[in-house]
């Protein structure tokens, strides 16, 4: 993770998955809570693989942004998901997009 011009950049290698979910929860959760992350930009071009629980733990954080009025964007998301955020093909645009 990388917090940079107001942004929580997210990436994320290897799989997110019920084995791996969790510990992303514990690090990235508290952190998106405590500092009142509103922006967060998930890359997920080093994705393997990402189940229903990757999928939530996700979810969790971008409801935690949007609580702070914020909003989420996916980074190359070649992975078939459920995600419902706005896809990027790059970090670059994402930075373009939030203006911040």
């Amino acid at each position: 993770m990388e917090y940079r011009k107001g942004i929580l950049f997210v990436r994320l290698k290897g799989n997110l998955n019920a084995n791996t979910a969790p510990k992303f929860e514990e690090y990235a959760i508290p952190i998106i809570k405590d500092y009142g992350i509103k922006y967060i930009v998930y890359n997920l071009s080093e994705l393997i693989s990402l189940d229903t629980y990757g999928e939530k733990a996700l979810i969790k954080g971008g409801n935690e942004a949007k609580v702070n009025d914020g909003k989420v964007l996916i980074v190359n998301n070649r992975i078939n998901s459920c995600l419902d955020y706005d896809n990027v093909s790059n970090e670059l645009i994402a930075l373009d997009l939030l203006k911040v």
